[in-house]
């Protein structure tokens, strides 16, 4: 198993106190809901995305991690679990009862060994510490060894992002510059439909995170970064020219592969995600603007609805 990075005590200790952070009692009612669904085979479950950063779930749907000992503890069945394991995560959605008004979520499924390989170094592409570099609030944890187990491998998704990042960066920087060309990068490896000013706003809604992190991590980066002494604070990073052209060709090669993989992940969420089909399209509407039709002939086939209208979106403009 690979074991998350030894990030240092400051940095986790950001972590650690942003993951305690209060959140609502809606989203209290959907973490005990997954735990009842998932029992003792539940670890950790994690909340992040738009509705944390808002602060208001109403509009949107809460966007969860649940964090599993393995697969097949997970699930009654051998489909699932593979599934889970060839191509995490698996994602579902969840609808409870809350202060008199439904509450909704989407949750992912991964083990916490996973998670820890998914935000190391080890591991190439940045579906996971990509995600789990924003701020992530932990809802549960069974035990207070999966406590750190999850706060040291959110730190490891720091430090690795900033490992990628940092070479790409020309000339010197500030956290904010970063983070928005960092979070570019990430968003493009995959089939995103968020627009450049939005990225800017992942930014704006938690900036003292981001440059308390920033100051934390980057003393742990296999290369020196040097700070000056302006307002805001400036970075130089003594990067060699070798590792900055292997750093853009490697985000090259996860803008294909994450596409790919993206692809595959909508293909088997339009079997685990009830009303799976519309919530991309009402997803990709509402940040575009960009909205397409669904032929009832589509809806019957799951599969080829979900590379039809991939391919309409990619046409119009939905992402890139």
């Amino acid at each position: 198993m690979a074991m998350p990075i030894d990030a240092s005590h400051d940095l986790r200790q950001i972590i650690r106190q942003t993951a305690e952070q209060p959140v609502a009692p809606v989203v209290r009612a959907l973490s005990d809901a997954v735990r009842a669904r998932y029992g003792d085979a539940v670890q950790a479950i994690l909340f992040y995305g738009s509705c944390l950063r808002s602060g208001d779930d109403r509009g949107g749907m809460v966007d969860l991690y649940v964090v599993v000992d393995s697969y097949r503890a997970a699930y009654r069945s051998w489909g699932p679990a593979l599934l889970n394991r060839v191509l995490p995560p698996n994602v579902f959605y969840l609808e409870v009862r809350a202060e008199e008004r439904a509450v909704r979520a989407k949750y992912a499924v991964l083990s916490l060994a996973d998670l820890e390989r998914g935000t190391s170094r080890r591991w190439f592409h940045s579906y996971l510490w990509g995600r789990f570099t924003q701020p992530t609030a932990v809802l549960y944890t069974r035990t207070p060894e999966a406590a750190e187990r999850v706060v040291r491998a959110l730190a490891g998704a720091v430090v690795t992002f900033l490992t990628r990042v940092v070479p790409c960066m020309a000339g010197p920087f500030t956290a904010s510059e970063l983070w928005i060309r960092g979070l570019s990068l990430s968003y493009r490896a995959e089939l995103r439909a968020e627009r450049p000013g939005k990225l800017a706003g992942l930014y704006r809604a938690s900036p003292r995170y981001y440059e308390e992190v920033t100051a934390a991590a980057l003393p742990l980066l296999p290369f020196d970064v040097a700070l000056d002494d302006q307002h805001p604070p400036r970075y130089c990073a003594r990067v060699s020219a070798a590792r900055q052209v292997l750093c853009r060709g490697a985000w090259r090669i996860r803008s294909i592969q994450g596409k790919l993989l993206h692809l595959l992940r909508l293909l088997k969420g339009a079997f685990t995600f009830a009303g799976g089909l519309d919530y991309i399209l009402w997803k990709i509407e509402r940040h575009t603007g960009v909205s397409v039709e669904v032929p009832p002939r589509l809806r019957a086939h799951p599969i080829l609805a979900v590379c039809v209208l991939a391919w309409r979106l990619y046409r119009r403009g939905a992402f890139r």
